[in-house]
C-alpha cells in the first residue's frame, strides 16, 4: 500500500502556532464510500476504517449516509452493516459537528437504516429488538439521546426535517418520562414538530413521550409555533394535550393568541378563544397591547372582528400609551365600518356596541380617534406632528417574526414641496407665455405695409411652414397659460385642508408637468418653423433650422430613457 493520505499537516509558517492537522480521504475510496461499493475496503480493517477521513471527520459511513446520489436501499443497507461488521466503533464516532453516523440517517430520513444502526447496537437481530436486556436498551438509549455540538439528539434533525417514520423509530426504544431538552437554539423537538405544522410528528410525540419538553426560541411554546403555522388542527392539538400554554407568554410578553391576531389567522384566534377566552384580555410587556389591539395595528378587520364576537368588552383595554381599538383602525383606513363608527352616531350593529363609546377616548397625550383619523386624512391637524411620532414608533415593531405592516404615514412636509413645485412651474409658464406672446406679435418676415385689404397681415401668411409656427406657437402659448390658470385655482385656499383635494392637488402637479412639456415641444417646433420660413432662401441654414427640433428629441432621449429604464 503507498503512502497514506489521511493525515497532511499544514504549517502556518509562524512558530508560535501549533501546525494544522487535517484529514483526507483518498479518492478512489471517497467515492466508492459515497455510492456504497464495499469490494474498495476488503483489504481495510478496525484501525485502518477509524482513520479514514474527510476534512470534517466524516468516516465512510458519514460519507454513504450524507450522499446525494440515489443508489439502492439495499446497497447502502448492506455497505452499513458489512463496514460495521469490520469496525463497530464507527457506530458513534463523531465527526467535526459532533454528530454520529445516527444524525446523518436521521437527517435524510432513512428509516431502515436507523433502525438497524439501533439493532446493530443493541446486538440482537432484528425481530429481538421488541425483548431487549436493561444494559442493551441502555446502550440504544445512549446512542438516540447523543448529542452533536449543537445540542441536537437524533429526534431533533428528525423532527426538524419532517422525517415521521425515523421520529417513530427513535421513539420505539425511549423511555416516554424522559424530557428531550432544546439544543443551543432552545428549540425542543416538540416545538420543532409544531414549527412545521406537522400534525402526524406532534401527535406521534405527544403520544409517546409523556414529559416533552415544548419550549422554543425566544421564550415561545410549541402553542405559539403553531400558531404562526394557520393550521387550527395542530392547534387543537397541542390544546389537548397541553391547554395550559394558552396563558404563557414569550420573552415579550406575547400570548400565542398575540401571535395569531398580529398575522391574522382567524381559525387559530378561534381556536385558542374557544379554549380559553381570557387570553384576549392579557396585554405584551412593551405597550400593554391586547390581541384585539395588534390585529388592528395591522388592519386585520376580520381578526378584529372574530375577537370581538367572542369577548366584545375586551375593546375597552387600551395599551400604555392610552390607544383604544380605534385609535388603530383610524391610521389604517381599511375599514369602511369603522369609518362609520368614527364619523356617525347611528351605528348600531351589536357587534361594535362597545367599540362605539371609544370614539372619544382621549390617550395619555390627549389624542382622540377622531384626531388621528383627521391627521391621516388632512393635513390642518394641530397635534400632526406628534401623531405622526406615534405612528412611526408603533410601525417600528416586529411579532411571531414579522413586522408591522408598514403605515402611510401623512407627510408634514407636503405643503412646502407642492409650493416648491408651483413656483417652479410659474416661472416656467410665465417664460413661455412672454415669448410665444412676442413671437406672435412680432411674426417672420414682417406684415404687409401695403395700403389695402391685406394691410397689416403677415407677408408669409401663405406659406405652409408659416401656417406651422402659427399653430405651435399658439400650442405653446395655449399650454402654458393652461398652467398658469391651474395654479391660481380659487378654491386652493378653502380645499386644501381635504384628503381628496390634496391628492388632486399633487395629480394637477403632476398634469402641470406634462402639460409644460407640451408647451416646450410646441415652442421648439415653432422656433424651427419660424427660422426656417425666414431662411428658406438659404438651403445650407433652412436645413440647419430644420435640425433644431430632432436635434432637442435626441436631447430629450438622451436624458430620459436611463431614468425609464431605472
Amino acid at each position: 500500500m503507498g503512502p497514506s493520505l489521511n493525515d497532511i499537516v499544514i504549517s502556518s509558517g509562524e512558530p508560535e502556532k501549533p501546525a494544522e492537522n487535517i484529514t483526507c480521504m483518498d479518492a478512489s475510496l471517497y467515492k466508492a464510500a459515497a455510492v456504497g461499493k464495499i469490494e474498495e475496503f476488503n483489504n481495510y480493517q478496525g484501525p485502518e476504517l477509524e482513520s479514514l477521513k474527510t476534512p470534517n471527520h466524516d468516516n465512510v459511513l458519514h460519507v454513504n449516509l450524507s450522499t446525494p446520489e440515489r443508489i439502492w436501499q439495499r446497497t447502502r443497507f448492506d455497505f452499513v452493516l458489512q463496514i460495521l461488521d469490520k469496525c463497530p466503533s464507527l457506530l458513534l464516532q463523531t465527526n467535526a459537528k459532533g454528530q454520529i453516523p445516527l444524525h446523518v440517517a436521521a437527517r435524510y430520513g432513512y428509516s431502515t437504516i436507523v433502525r438497524h444502526l439501533i439493532m446493530f447496537c443493541a446486538r440482537v437481530i432484528y425481530k429481538d429488538l421488541e425483548k431487549l436486556g436493561m444494559d442493551q436498551l441502555n446502550a440504544v438509549r445512549g446512542m438516540i439521546r447523543h448529542t452533536d455540538q449543537e445540542s441536537n439528539t437524533a429526534l431533533h434533525i428528525a423532527t426538524r426535517y419532517g422525517h415521521v417514520e425515523v421520529v417513530q423509530a427513535l421513539l420505539e426504544h425511549e423511555d416516554p418520562d424522559f424530557p428531550y431538552f432544546a439544543n443551543i437554539n432552545h428549540e425542543t423537538p416538540l416545538y420543532l414538530a409544531a414549527r412545521r405544522g406537522s400534525r402526524r410528528l406532534l401527535s406521534i410525540l405527544l403520544d409517546k413521550s409523556k414529559s416533552t419538553a415544548h419550549g422554543g426560541p425566544h421564550g415561545r411554546t410549541a402553542l405559539h409555533a403553531t400558531a404562526m403555522v394557520r393550521d387550527p388542527w395542530v392547534t387543537r392539538i397541542i390544546l389537548e394535550k397541553k391547554g395550559n400554554l394558552t396563558k404563557e407568554t414569550d420573552e415579550n410578553g406575547h400570548t400565542p393568541l398575540h401571535y395569531a391576531a398580529h398575522l391574522g389567522h382567524d381559525a387559530v384566534v378561534e381556536e385558542l378563544l374557544k379554549w380559553d377566552i381570557s387570553v384576549a384580555y392579557i396585554g405584551d410587556k412593551k405597550w400593554g397591547m391586547t390581541p384585539l389591539l395588534m390585529a388592528a395595528r395591522q388592519g386585520l378587520f376580520g381578526t378584529v372582528r372574530k375577537i370581538l364576537s367572542y369577548c366584545p368588552d375586551c375593546c375597552e383595554r387600551v395599551d400604555k400609551r392610552g390607544w383604544n381599538l380605534l385609535h388603530f383602525m383610524a391610521f389604517r383606513d381599511l375599514s369602511r365600518g369603522f369609518r362609520i363608527l368614527l364619523k356617525n352616531d347611528n351605528a348600531t350593529t351589536t357587534e361594535y356596541g362597545s367599540v362605539r363609546n371609544l370614539r372619544d377616548w382621549k390617550d395619555a397625550s390627549g389624542i382622540t380617534p377622531q384626531q388621528v383619523f383627521n391627521a391621516c386624512q388632512y393635513d390642518k391637524e394641530e397635534k400632526k406632528e406628534q401623531i405622526v411620532k406615534l405612528l412611526k414608533e408603533i410601525v417600528n415593531e416586529e411579532v411571531a417574526e414579522k413586522p408591522v405592516y408598514p403605515i402611510g404615514l401623512p407627510n408634514i412636509s407636503a405643503d412646502k414641496n407642492l409650493e416648491k413645485a408651483r413656483d417652479a412651474h410659474l416661472v416656467v409658464a410665465a417664460l413661455i407665455v412672454t415669448v410665444t406672446f412676442a413671437a406672435a406679435i412680432t411674426v417672420p418676415g414682417g406684415l404687409q405695409s401695403e395700403k389695402g385689404l391685406e394691410q397689416g397681415t403677415p407677408l408669409l401668411i401663405h406659406e405652409a411652414v408659416f401656417k406651422a409656427f402659427v399653430v405651435t406657437n399658439s400650442l405653446a402659448f395655449i399650454f402654458s397659460v393652461s398652467a398658469l390658470t391651474t395654479h391660481f385655482g380659487v378654491l386652493d385656499n378653502q380645499l386644501s385642508g381635504f384628503k381628496f383635494f390634496r391628492e388632486t392637488v399633487l395629480y394637477r402637479t403632476q398634469s402641470v408637468s406634462g402639460i409644460l412639456g407640451y408647451a416646450t415641444l410646441a415652442m421648439v417646433v415653432a422656433f424651427s418653423t419660424g427660422s426656417y420660413v425666414v431662411l428658406k432662401p438659404s438651403h445650407g441654414l433652412a436645413i440647419v433650422s430644420y435640425l433644431i427640433c430632432p436635434a432637442f428629441l435626441l436631447c430629450i432621449w438622451e436624458i430620459l430613457n436611463p431614468l425609464m429604464q431605472m
